[in-house]
């Protein structure tokens, strides 16, 4: 099933009032009232900025499963945390030594070192406080568990695994399969986890979490191979960050080893896959989450 946007106003919509709902509740949880400039930093680091393209997985499956809209907004806030804690720390001279993101400057070139660290360190500190409120909103079990999906995409065998990995492959030829499970880790982790919390958060049973694992995974992969294809088809103005760094750095892409127009056919096939993962679920309310599919692959035609 694949949703053309130009034709999906109802997608538009929805998407465009997720994003003000979930930047809203962004600027209330992240408090500019930390010591020493810190909570401006952290502002900085992940307000007015980013598709939300994380939350927003959240937020679309858990409708899908009728889940709890508190306990879906406060996961969606949760791993935007951690992808804009990541993002500081990846943009740090240690690492990508990158100076633009978002279309500004970078926050440890906004704020020096130290302070994106802090920033970096608090903001992960923060998703996880959101998913144990000390209100009855989100149940023990429901908070334990997300925050064991979280934590989990977001560590050694996940997003920063995959950044080791990704670290350590600079200037290596590394075969198909070994930087598709690079990126499964690095960039497919977190956007795997955003589908499973928006499940978790309405019970959803085990028949349907497969398919929804499949979904995520597929989805993260492509949007991967997209951004390797962006790299070296955008300009910085048009991506909000540097562009043509993969190639300068020597990084192994989808693009350096299949070429621009096998990356995109690829793109377009694990697309393919995330739309018939969905469909194996069998739920009547799927358009959003097809529609989000469809919108990570629009960005690189």
């Amino acid at each position: 099933m694949t949703v053309l946007l130009s034709e999906n106003h109802s997608f538009v919509d929805w998407r465009a009032s997720q994003q003000a709902a979930v930047e809203q509740a962004l600027s209330l949880w992240v408090s500019p009232h930390a010591p020493a400039g810190l909570g401006e930093a952290m502002r900085y680091a992940v307000l007015d900025g980013g598709k939300r393209l994380r939350p927003l997985l959240v937020l679309a499956t858990s409708e899908a499963v009728s889940g709890s809209l508190a306990a879906a907004m406060r996961a969606a806030c949760a791993v935007e945390l951690i992808h804009a804690y990541s993002l500081v720390h990846d943009d740090m001279p240690c690492m990508d030594n990158d100076v633009l993101r978002r279309g500004k400057p970078t926050v440890h070139v906004r704020f020096g070192e130290a302070q994106a660290l802090l920033a970096g360190d608090a903001l992960q500190a923060l998703a996880f406080e959101l998913l144990v409120p000390d209100d009855d909103s989100i149940s023990p079990s429901m908070a334990a568990l997300l925050c064991r999906l979280l934590a989990r995409s977001a560590g050694s065998s996940g997003m920063a695994g995959g950044q080791a990995v990704d670290l350590a492959s600079v200037g290596l030829a590394l075969d198909q399969s070994a930087l598709e499970a690079m990126h499964r880790q690095k960039t497919g982790a977190l956007l795997q986890a955003s589908v499973m919390m928006g499940a978790a958060t309405g019970h959803a049973s085990a028949e349907v979490l497969t398919p929804f694992a499949q979904y995520g995974a597929s989805l993260g992969l492509a949007f991967q191979v997209v951004d390797d294809i962006l790299d070296v088809t955008a300009d910085s103005a048009t991506l909000g960050k540097t562009a043509g760094k993969d190639a300068a750095f020597d990084k192994p892409t989808f693009v350096s080893l299949l070429g621009l127009e096998q990356a995109q056919a690829y793109a377009d096939r694990v697309l393919d896959q995330a739309h018939g993962a969905l469909d194996q679920t069998g739920l009547p309310h799927l358009h959003t989450l097809h529609a989000l599919a469809d919108w990570v692959g629009q960005r690189a035609h």
